[in-house]
This record gives structure tokens, C-alpha cells and sequence, in this order.
């Protein structure tokens, strides 16, 4: 059954069979045909005299809006207002809102958080200690002499002569006297 414009009922009922390639067609008759093109036109008539309706009562809407003083732009700030407390009122909100307190309030997430934030307190204090000493050496090697003839991009000292530097155990004592 369709409900036309204004709660007015049609029963045009039509009976539908699937044929053997899937198809759904209806046995219809020339005359049942007709009614549904009829029927059809008028709903798509309904349809339009509603959106005109609507059209009408949206301008008169923007209309006594603009002599309130709304404008637009508070409109959208009323109506995303109205919508996020509504959110804050829902139900699924309360409940995880709820769930998250008591995450935050739970033993495991104090320790937790208390760890981390001591692991980055050492964390930045050792990169900034390493830092000093990194520019206090840059310093150092800055303020000595160039050797006279120019160096190649090759490593001139070995790995092990490196090792035996005064830089790399400068940087090898204040890498090992971090305390985690």
C-alpha cells in the first residue's frame, strides 16, 4: 500500500515473480500499467509541491532569523553548540567519559605515568648534559690549528687510534655516567 499527500492511501498491490535468469518482472496488464504511470506521476507532482513548501518555509525561517538579528554564522555556532551538548549528555559519552577516570585514577596508569615522565626528565638531562660537552669539544677543536697540508675526506685515523682519543673518551665517560 502507498500513502499519497495529506495521509490519502492507494492500494494498487502488484504481484512480483522472479524469472529463471534472475529478473524480477511484475504480471502486470496494460491497464495495471497505466494506474502505476498515473500513480507515479502523481507522487512525483506531491514531491515537488513539498519541495516548494519547504523552500517557502525555509525563507520565511531565514527571514524572521534575520530580523531576530541571527545571522548565519550564529546559527552554526547555536546549532554546533546544541549538538556537542547533546553529546555530552548521551550515553555513550557518560560511559566512556566515566571509564576514562577511572583509567586515569587506576594504580597501573599513576606508576605509569610517573615513570615516563622520570624517564624523560633523565632523558633530557642527559642529552643536555652530552650537548655542553659536544660544544665545549667543538670549542676545543675549533681553536686548533689547521694542519698545514689539507685533509682528504678519507678517515686519517684509525678505529682503535680513535678510541684512544681524548674526544671519544670524553664522549665514551659522559655516555657511560648517564643513569637510567
Amino acid at each position: 500500500s502507498l500513502e499519497g499527500f495529506g495521509g490519502a492511501s492507494s492500494s494498487m498491490n502488484f504481484s512480483t515473480r522472479i524469472t529463471e535468469n534472475g529478473d524480477s518482472s511484475l504480471d502486470l496488464t496494460e491497464e495495471d500499467l497505466d494506474n502505476l504511470r498515473i500513480e507515479l506521476a502523481k507522487m512525483e507532482d506531491e514531491i515537488q509541491t513539498l519541495r516548494q513548501v519547504l523552500l517557502v518555509k525555509e525563507k520565511y525561517a531565514a527571514d524572521i532569523r534575520r530580523q531576530l538579528g541571527m545571522s548565519p554564522l550564529s546559527n552554526i555556532k547555536q546549532n554546533l553548540s546544541k549538538g556537542w551538548q547533546d553529546v555530552q549528555i548521551s550515553a555513550p559519552y557518560l560511559t566512556a567519559s566515566a571509564t576514562l577516570e577511572d583509567i586515569t585514577h587506576s594504580n597501573v596508569y599513576v606508576r605509569t605515568r610517573e615513570s615516563l615522565s622520570h624517564a624523560g626528565q633523565v632523558t633530557s638531562s642527559a642529552l643536555s648534559n652530552m650537548g655542553v660537552a659536544l660544544t665545549r669539544r667543538l670549542a676545543d677543536m675549533r681553536a686548533l690549528p689547521l694542519p698545514s697540508p689539507p685533509r682528504t675526506l678519507s678517515h686519517t685515523m684509525s678505529v682503535p687510534a680513535m678510541r684512544h682519543s681524548s674526544t671519544f673518551k670524553s664522549i665514551e665517560e659522559m655516555v657511560g655516567s648517564v643513569k637510567v
